[in-house]
């Protein structure tokens, strides 16, 4: 049965879900990332804006291991679907493409010239573009791992609730996937002020929302959150974990909560070797 949408006023959505009104120093992230993003593409072998897809900015950036590759991990950035660039998160790559990874870090046209269902058709395409094509471009297709970041979050879990055949796939092409503070329940959003550019009904929030869909795949999804988010974050973390646990990924007790990170600089851990997020990453491969 499908849960029932949470009771929040307009304020409290506003509060649990405007993540640059929380973090005040979210624009000081945003240039981190980009100069992390510059390191990494100075030092590791990339080849950019490969299109996967004929929409605009259905484009993504290879980022290839010194071996052939041994599997792919996808990764799909966050701005609630409507900003951000892919250019602004290399930085997730080198500690994978360290251990024989490829990783492609994807575009995808934005809100609100587009609609979050059109940008979960975009994912799909750059999947199946990876499982067709990736190879012959150097990706590793035997093993695709789906991961993202916020809004980013939200489409790597679409992937594992999307019946595949209607793409030409016997089954889901995704061996596993990772949602870093995503969003899984999209009807508090319908009374979020970025609804302005969302554009999105009760129904239609609820049709685009993984954690009220069933998984198409007992694939293992990866749940993530920073500790010192939002309290709505970390319902959305927990919401996923509990909606589906056939999908949970073996070790994990529950969502990896890493203390002390707020939306922003939870992300970055990707670039840390040594982090919890990397190590919880590599274990799905």
């Amino acid at each position: 049965m499908m849960p029932g949408a949470p009771q929040l006023t307009t304020d409290e959505v506003e509060r649990g879900y405007n993540n640059r009104a929380a973090v005040a120093a979210h624009a000081q992230w945003f240039a981190r990332w980009a100069a992390m993003s510059a390191a990494a593409f100075a030092s590791e072998r990339v080849v950019r804006d490969l299109r996967y897809g004929p929409a605009p900015k259905e484009t993504l950036d290879l980022f290839l291991p010194r071996a052939p590759a041994r599997a792919t991990f996808l990764f799909l950035h966050g701005g609630y679907w409507r900003s951000l660039d892919k250019a602004d998160h290399a930085f997730v790559a080198p500690p994978l493409t360290a251990r024989g990874i490829a990783v492609a870090v994807a575009n995808y046209d934005l809100c609100p010239g587009v609609s979050i269902a059109a940008i979960v058709e975009e994912t799909a395409r750059a999947v199946a573009w990876l499982a067709r094509d990736g190879r012959a471009n150097g990706a590793g297709a035997d093993r695709i791992v789906v991961g993202g970041h916020s809004a980013g979050g939200h489409l790597a879990a679409m992937m594992l609730a999307r019946d595949w055949r209607a793409d030409g796939f016997a089954s889901c092409p995704v061996a596993a996937g990772l949602s870093l503070s995503g969003v899984h329940d999209l009807r508090p959003l319908v009374r979020f002020s970025g609804n302005a550019d969302f554009k999105l009904d009760d129904a239609g929030a609820a049709r685009l929302s993984p954690a009220l869909m069933r998984p198409t795949t007992d694939a293992p999804l990866a749940i993530a959150v920073g500790g010192a988010e939002t309290g709505e974050f970390l319902r959305q973390a927990q919401l996923m974990w509990d909606a589906w646990p056939v999908n949970r990924p073996a070790g994990m007790a529950g969502p990896l909560v890493v203390p002390g990170k707020h939306h922003f600089d939870v992300v970055a851990e990707h670039a840390d070797p040594g982090s919890a997020l990397t190590r919880a990453t590599l274990a799905l491969f």
